[in-house]
């Protein structure tokens, strides 16, 4: 899954006034891949191209267990709740973003092809709908733009921030499902990930400085 783990960001992002900014979440989401791809460049994790992996993703992510195992994920939550929580000085902001990071596990294991792991041995985990894109890839949308549209209700502020972001998600998105896939899994392809997580990220701590958190009673807004 790839704009899919977004759709906690947003829906985290719009459900309290003590909720983080959605840049904070959106580097929540996708935390544990910053973590695979920075390792993968310097040869601690593994992942190979086999057009044979999956039907949507030609890559094999055989060696994860820092990032992708159950256990692993769990501690890179643990440490962003804390880092949060001691930023704003307030563990329900921290628990909200470290639910985020959890979710990552999730929603890999709904599409990934068994590669995910308990502690980083067998038995491996996923349910692989990568190899069933006619319900892959509707359901990655709709649990994005779904989501977005729960964000915008919950929230006030300019419209053309949210689209540009949602336009660039759909971009991204479409460039991973149809463009050319590597022929090779090296720095290009683990700095170019990098690179759309960074684009992605820095377009939601735009659209999280211009929206606000509208309370449910009354018309009192409050910042998000």
């Amino acid at each position: 899954m790839f704009i899919g783990h977004f759709a906690p960001a947003f829906v985290a992002a719009a459900v309290s006034p003590q909720s983080p900014r959605l840049g904070t979440l959106f580097v929540a989401a996708q935390l544990v891949d910053w973590g695979f791809f920075t390792l993968a460049l310097v040869g601690v994790e593994k992942v190979r191209v086999d057009p044979n992996a999956s039907v949507v993703v030609p890559l094999d992510f055989y060696y994860m267990p820092y990032t992708h195992s159950l256990i692993g994920v769990a501690l890179w939550a643990l440490v962003f709740l804390g880092i949060v929580a001691i930023v704003h000085r307030n563990w329900i902001t921290g628990a909200l973003a470290g639910a985020v990071v959890m979710s990552h596990w999730l929603t890999d294991w709904l599409v990934h092809t068994p590669d995910l792991t308990i502690d980083g041995t067998p038995p491996k985990l996923g349910l692989g709908l990568w190899d069933y894109p006619w319900v892959e890839m509707p359901l990655e949308l709709g649990l994005t733009i779904g989501a977005f549209a729960f964000y915008l209700r919950r929230t006030r502020g300019p419209m053309g921030p949210p689209a540009v972001l949602l336009g660039v998600m759909l971009l991204l998105q479409g460039i991973n499902w149809f463009g050319p896939h590597p022929e090779t899994a090296g720095p290009f392809l683990f700095l170019q990930a990098l690179f759309a997580f960074a684009v992605m990220t820095g377009l939601a701590q735009w659209v999280g400085e211009n929206r606000w958190f509208q309370k449910r009673r009354g018309l009192a807004l409050s910042p998000q």
